[in-house]
């Protein structure tokens, strides 16, 4: 009897990790601050949206994926910045993802200068899926695609341009061979962005990596890193950015998210690079 049970208990975990493998396939389940199909700040190879409705009469729905939404609200406490997103993303042919992202950034007390009116920032993407994951059954390949985000912010506060574009190109591959599928993703991103766009864009443009790497974990639980190198001009230069962030795939529709992210030290004064401390972030996903 002990031994049933245990045998029970191993397929019901089995079947819930292979059930978040076959999830992470579908497509990303996340729309990141930008609106993008990714995490926190990068993109995933994936495009966003679930699997065209074949079985609907409606022919729009075999060539476009359903809908998905994401919130997210950051705290940086010493550098009393409230960082807010509201983004939407889906997919045509299962090939071209279209994303919008809108940010509003209230800063309490910029460089002690008292507090400043909300910044906001708007994000237009698209992402073209170029390899699929696992292509010509090959198990080690995978997902490839390149994509660009137009940004445009309302204040400039730093850099000498209000909007521009980035570019990029990531490959994303889900490890099933390991004893819990490992979700890994690198890629690099050209941009003249200034704390991402919110502060503004540079005249110069430069190419920054990277990377993401989260275990998936039974109980539909997923605890991951995440590493963004900042962008350094001859005028401004971006601190790294990274976190560490707990996700839960409530269902096939709704992801929670909850992480620590550090984006550089904040310090008064012309400091090198330009951080806006640590804090908390929380985030609410749903699919369609």
């Amino acid at each position: 009897m002990k031994s049933f049970k245990t045998v029970t208990k191993l397929a019901v975990v089995g079947g819930a990790v292979v059930w978040l493998a076959q999830a992470a396939l579908a497509g990303v389940p996340l729309n990141n601050l930008e609106g993008v199909g990714g995490v926190a700040f990068n993109p995933l190879a994936y495009v966003s949206g679930q699997n065209a409705d074949t079985s609907s009469t409606n022919a729009l729905s075999d060539v476009i994926s359903k809908p998905q939404f994401g919130i997210w609200d950051v705290r940086l406490g010493k550098a009393d910045v409230d960082w807010s997103a509201l983004g939407a993303s889906f997919t045509v042919l299962n090939r071209v993802e279209l994303s919008y992202g809108y940010e509003t950034i209230a800063i309490g007390d910029f460089f002690k200068g008292g507090p400043l009116q909300p910044i906001h920032k708007e994000n237009v993407g698209a992402k073209v899926s170029l390899i699929p994951e696992n292509w010509g059954g090959y198990a080690f390949v995978p997902a490839v695609s390149v994509g660009g985000i137009w940004k445009y912010t309302d204040k400039v506060i730093v850099g000498p341009h209000d909007q521009s574009v980035d570019y990029y190109a990531v490959a994303t591959k889900l490890v099933t061979q390991t004893p819990l599928p490992l979700l890994l993703s690198a890629g690099a991103l050209s941009s003249q962005e200034q704390v991402t766009g919110a502060a503004g864009f540079d005249s110069q443009r430069k190419v920054t990596g990277f990377a993401n790497a989260d275990v998936i974990l039974p109980l539909s639980i997923a605890v991951g890193i995440e590493y963004k190198q900042g962008e350094k001009y001859s005028d401004f230069q971006n601190a790294n950015y990274w976190d560490a962030h707990l996700a839960w795939l409530a269902n096939k529709n709704l992801t929670l998210v909850a992480a620590y992210v550090n984006t550089g030290d904040y310090k008064v004064g012309d400091v090198k690079p330009f951080g806006l401390g640590e804090g908390v972030v929380l985030s609410a996903q749903y699919a369609f």
